[in-house]
């Protein structure tokens, strides 16, 4: 019987040994290495990279407040916007008072970065989304924000309305989603389009 009983043991250790090293070893390094073999540019967070230094993630929000700038979807993560170890919205209903108010100060704050814009607000520059980190705005949050961009930059509203264009990405596969516009992307962009002016005003006074 103790034969048994050991033999019995034995087995199930060995089992134990074995999936430990197939699931908690094995198995990792191979996802880990294929990934980045095939998707290195994901498995690395998606990086969006600048003269050679990461300045953020394309799946990840940042908070823009300057008047030259693109600003993201608010973001009800804390302690801070954008925070990815606290991912979630702010899970509010439509007839909150705190959400209302919420709401009605991010209005606040668009109307007076851009007090002569008559254009209707889109919905997602005064609300939140599930996961507070969201990169993206639709394009009508972007063209909104044109007029604005355009006077704080000293360019032509027309330039800044065809950089919201060539950045605008359609829905995923051609059916999942809706159209979008990386707002990190669209920045970058813009600061590499404001150098490119105020080089060639340098070269040609």
């Amino acid at each position: 019987m103790w034969r048994k009983i050991g033999r019995e043991l034995w087995m199930g250790v060995g089992f134990l040994i074995c999936m430990t090293v197939l699931t908690g070893l094995a198995y990792p390094l191979v996802v880990t290495f294929m990934g980045k073999g095939i998707f290195p540019h994901q498995a690395a967070g998606n990086a969006v990279v600048r003269n050679g230094e990461v300045v953020g993630s394309a799946l990840i929000g940042q908070q823009f407040v300057s008047p030259g700038y693109f600003w993201s979807r608010p973001s009800a993560t804390a302690p801070m916007p954008y925070n990815a170890m606290a991912s979630s919205g702010s899970n509010l209903g439509p007839s909150n008072p705190a959400l209302v108010e919420a709401v009605n100060q991010r209005k606040i704050a668009l109307a007076t970065a851009d007090p002569g814009n008559s254009a209707g607000l889109p919905v997602d520059l005064v609300t939140s989304s599930a996961s507070g980190l969201d990169p993206d705005i639709s394009p009508a949050a972007a063209f909104y924000q044109v007029g604005r961009v355009a006077k704080a930059r000293g360019l032509s509203e027309q330039t800044v309305h065809d950089l919201v264009e060539s950045r605008i990405e359609g829905r995923q596969f051609g059916i999942l989603g809706e159209p979008r516009v990386n707002v990190l992307r669209l920045n970058l962009d813009l600061d590499a389009l404001v150098g490119k002016a105020d080089n060639q005003k340098s070269r040609n006074p």
